[in-house]
């Protein structure tokens, strides 16, 4: 399967190949002929029907203008601290990403508002550019995620307890993030440009009404899966709704504007199911064949404890993220490592917040990282290693998030906890 994602076959006729081939050599005709069974199955669920919902949340979210006033909003309040505007992007993507569930879509976003700001300014080019590339990766662990949804969906997981868990690590994550941009500009002011000007506290009250949109439908579209008035699905659906009423209270409603929320939504929703069909058909070959169950047996048999495990999943995630896409790698590799961490007595649900900030790291770390040519994409000069570079401090950021994870997992388990037991 590996060698097939290498070669730049599509991910999800990959692993439908292989599921195939296996199911060819061991299993028969009857494990064949359930393909179409199985692929109807994966797809008809309602959990995954938060997918496109959420894609289209987001959509309309910044084609209605919402994105645009939220950064001016944050950068009134964030941007006289200690690197300024850079505190702006992070908690633009921060809080874009509790609405949106999409690495990728924040990084286009943010980077498209945040970059026409830094043109008159004297900021160091590659450390704006990592804020940016960086601080979107924020998008698949602050909830609603769709990463955390597939991830639910495949291992039975609960999506509103995975939806608690990543909270606490997420504003973890953008305050080490914002630690680590200040800390650079204290060291060395000239990263930093000139300080922004503070404006007077009437101006940056009044600001505060371009965050109303976000932070209304965050609390929305969390509230609601924490207060149990709604599943995940449900509360998508809602988002989806209050979004669409903003672009029309805004003017921004256009059908042409809907024709362009539903066709991206229509082809990035597509893109991902097949990707997840094709996974689930693999988990059920390699499941009939007992392969989890084997390798379970093998890794319990070896004596090494879970820790041990975690920092040999932790390198080997570290290095497919250079090569492959990052829903490619969670899919991918599900079938096989879940079984085996959950026999060693990991919290699935810890495990889950553990993979997803594993595939936030793989959203920069060249040379297939997809933020680094995203961002790239958005500004009109220079070379993707500028935005390599930028991205490296906060890169050890992550870092230092995964071993605090393993020293305390109550830093994801704490909330599920008190939300839910």
């Amino acid at each position: 399967m590996l060698a097939m994602l290498f070669s730049g076959l599509h991910v999800g006729v990959a692993m439908a190949a292989v599921a195939l081939v296996g199911a060819d050599l061991y299993l028969g005709a009857p494990v064949i002929n359930a393909l179409g069974t199985q692929l109807w199955g994966a797809t008809d669920s309602f959990t995954l029907l938060a997918v496109p919902l959420f894609v289209l949340l987001g959509e309309l979210l910044v084609k209605g203008g919402a994105t645009d006033r939220m950064y001016k909003a944050l950068a009134a309040w964030l941007g006289p601290l200690p690197g300024g505007l850079l505190h702006t992007n992070i908690g633009a993507c921060a809080m874009f990403a509790a609405v949106s569930g999409s690495s990728v879509a924040t990084a286009a976003t943010i980077g498209t508002v945040a970059l026409p700001n830094f043109e008159s300014r004297r900021y160091d080019p590659r450390l704006v550019l990592g804020t940016i590339a960086a601080g979107a990766t924020l998008g698949i662990l602050i909830p609603p995620s769709i990463n955390m949804i597939i991830y639910g969906a495949m291992t039975n997981t609960s999506v509103g307890r995975l939806y608690a868990a990543g909270v606490v690590p997420g504003l973890l994550l953008t305050g080490l993030f914002m630690l680590v941009a200040a800390g650079l500009c204290l060291w060395r002011p000239a990263l930093g440009g000139a300080p922004e000007a503070r404006l007077p506290l009437g101006e940056r009250v009044r600001a505060l009404g371009g965050l109303a949109a976000p932070v209304g439908l965050f609390v929305m579209v969390m509230g609601s899966i924490y207060a149990g008035w709604a599943t995940p699905t449900e509360s998508a659906a809602v988002g989806v709704v209050a979004a669409f009423v903003l672009a029309v209270l805004h003017g921004r409603f256009r059908v042409q504007l809907l024709h362009e929320c539903f066709e991206t939504t229509v082809t990035v929703s597509s893109m991902i199911l097949l990707i997840v069909a094709a996974a689930f058909y693999l988990n059920f070959v390699l499941g009939i064949l007992g392969v989890p169950q084997a390798l379970s047996a093998f890794v319990t048999s070896l004596g090494v404890g879970p820790i041990g495990i975690l920092f040999v999943l932790f390198v080997f995630y570290l290095v497919l993220g250079c090569f492959l896409e990052t829903l490619s790698m969670m899919v991918g590799t599900i079938p096989i490592v879940v079984p085996i961490v959950v026999a060693l007595g990991v919290d699935p649900v810890w495990f889950g917040i553990f993979l997803v900030i594993m595939c936030e790291i793989a959203l920069i770390t060249p040379p297939v990282g997809m933020n680094l040519y995203v961002v790239q994409g958005v500004r009109s000069s220079g070379s993707v290693g500028e935005v390599i570079q930028g991205t490296l401090p906060f890169l050890a950021a992550m870092v230092l998030l995964i071993l605090l994870l393993i020293a305390f997992p109550g830093i994801a388990l704490w909330l599920p906890g008190l939300a839910f037991d």
